[in-house]
């Protein structure tokens, strides 16, 4: 049994790689991309969005699905759901066929993430085998964020960007073929419980609607249907027998504030990683090889800093001032990028925008431990959740709003008889800027607005913060601690 418990762990390891490394390792092959499937560069950003709408707003439905159906068969659908489409992804012949991919994606993506948390607990009741376990989960989901965008300039400059996708099958596969013997069996409430499909559809579409409303600002329909849609789940929400989101977690001004702030945060941040990797690409004419190399720095510094320091940090300065100090790092990264040249040398230049970003390991640890302090007991898990959904939501609405600002200025550039190189590079300065300006704003919304929490000590507050603050990652961490709340 001990063993099986340790292969099961590896199973779920290895699916979580698959799974956050999918949502980095396309930046680099977006410009190939683009240029083989004919993507406008407004369109370009729904190869990012299109994946982080399904996964983020079908976060909390697969994780009741989980309750209704079982854990396992859930994982193991979504497994499937995330290899089948990888490989219409790996063999789209066009925009609209890659795009439809990459969505299916993000429901296969979070149908596996929204329950394999509660099998690692399941499996792992002690609390010192418990906390290793985590750790090992934890460190998986940072390592695929790491090594997604040198992976993928590995596998388009060697290989082609189809294999971006297609590499995701034998590693789905092989999860799938040793889930079902390893990891353990659960029946479900049934469906008879209930879960709020209605309020599923609504966000997912009200998002999507939303998004093509930032890409095309004209559009009212977009926007009308938009709004529409967010206040029928708002409503949905205030009615549904068991709703995704009880409207009652939102009284708390500590949970309120944080998930605002890291909507913020993330989507600057997000949007930088996409944008700066178009930049080396399309203007200083970096290789996609050689794009994710020079991200390698990033990449390694904020892995360092979450894994070792953060919780040092945290326990000795507390996660308020950690915040404000990582943010004001984040904001000096990009504001450095404010001054960005068409002929950027990487050593001077780029190099210590790399080394700046490490702010981003001491962030997403604080700024969860804060907006879980003020939930109730009893809503932990719902918090958890509602932050995982933030940070998609984050992610897609930044890389939309400020890929189209980028845009827009590029082109009235170009119009008025720029070159390409200072057009693009102008472009992107805007984008940096305003990203700049959203960090600022955080700092001052995180001092304004959270309060660290008061600190009772103990191995439990000690366990409490390895398992929500040290998640480096943060798209599956702490999802299914909601389950036990949901489950009559």
């Amino acid at each position: 049994m001990r063993k099986n418990k340790w292969l099961a762990l590896a199973v779920i390891a290895a699916g979580t790689l698959m799974v956050v490394l999918d949502g980095s390792i396309v930046t680099v092959a977006m410009p190939v991309m683009q240029g083989d499937l004919g993507f406008t560069p407004e369109g370009l950003t729904w190869i990012v969005n299109a994946y982080l709408i399904a996964f983020g707003s079908l976060l909390l439905l697969a994780g009741r699905l989980g309750d209704l159906l079982g854990r396992k068969r859930v994982l193991a659908a979504g497994t499937l759901v995330f290899v089948g489409a990888s490989v219409l992804a790996g063999l789209s012949v066009n925009a609209g066929m890659l795009v439809a991919a990459r969505f299916l994606q993000g429901v296969g993506g979070a149908m596996f993430s929204a329950v394999s948390l509660g099998i690692l607990v399941t499996l792992f009741p002690a609390p010192r085998e418990r906390a290793t376990a985590i750790g090992v989960f934890s460190f998986t989901g940072a390592a695929g964020a790491s090594i997604g965008q040198v992976l993928g300039g590995v596998l388009t400059d060697l290989l082609s960007w189809h294999w971006i996708f297609l590499i995701n099958v034998p590693i789905g596969l092989a999860t799938l073929a040793l889930a079902v013997p390893y990891l353990p069996s659960d029946r479900g409430l049934g469906l008879r419980a209930g879960a709020d499909v209605l309020g599923g559809l609504l966000v997912t579409a009200g998002l999507m609607a939303a998004i093509y409303a930032v890409v095309q600002p004209r559009s009212l329909l977009a926007i009308g249907a938009a709004a529409v849609l967010l206040a029928g789940f708002v409503a949905r929400q205030a009615t549904a027998r068991t709703p995704l989101i009880p409207l009652r977690i939102f009284r708390s001004r500590q949970v309120s504030a944080a998930n605002v702030l890291q909507i913020l945060f993330i989507g600057a941040m997000f949007s930088f990683q996409i944008l700066i990797a178009l930049y080396m690409q399309r203007v200083l004419a970096y290789t996609a090889l050689q794009t994710g190399l020079a991200m390698l720095p990033a990449a390694l510094a904020i892995a360092a800093v979450s894994l070792g320091a953060s919780a040092r940090l945290i326990a000795r300065l507390g996660e308020k001032v950690v915040l404000i100090a990582g943010l004001a790092l984040l904001a000096a990264a990009l504001g450095w990028l404010t001054r960005l040249p068409a002929d950027a040398r990487y050593a001077s230049d780029l190099l210590p925008v790399m080394v700046l970003v490490a702010g981003g390991g001491l962030v997403l640890p604080a700024i969860t431990g804060l907006g879980m302090s003020g939930a109730r007991g009893d809503d932990a898990g719902l918090a958890s959740g509602l932050f995982n959904t933030t940070q998609q939501l984050g992610m897609a609405v930044g890389v939309a709003a400020l890929s189209t600002l980028a845009a827009h200025r590029t082109g009235t550039l170009l119009a008025a008889g720029a070159g390409e190189p200072d057009a693009l590079t102008a472009g992107y300065r805007l984008a940096f800027t305003i990203s700049a300006g959203l960090l600022v704003l955080s700092m001052a919304g995180a001092a304004l607005l959270l309060r660290s929490p008061r600190r009772a000590g103990g191995a439990d507050d000690g366990d409490a913060q390895q398992h929500h603050g040290d998640a480096p990652d943060g798209l599956a961490d702490g999802v299914d601690d909601r389950l036990a709340q949901h489950t009559p």
